[in-house]
């Protein structure tokens, strides 16, 4: 296959997946990644601080 024709290709198949999604899918996407993502964080601050007091209770005894 030559270029134009993986390029057409390419094109087409962009363009059918942007005309199939709708904004509601995109904002609902949306919201999702940035639940995601303070999950995560969150998660990230408790492992911390649960590492770091059973370090501490570790040096005192």
């Amino acid at each position: 296959m030559q270029v134009h024709g993986k390029a057409g290709t390419a094109g087409g198949t962009i363009l059918t997946v942007l005309v199939n999604l709708q904004s509601a899918d995109i904002i609902k996407t949306c919201i999702l990644a940035a639940v995601g993502a303070l999950v995560s964080f969150c998660m990230s601050l408790a492992m911390k601080w649960v590492v770091k007091k059973i370090k501490k209770k570790g040096r005192s005894s």
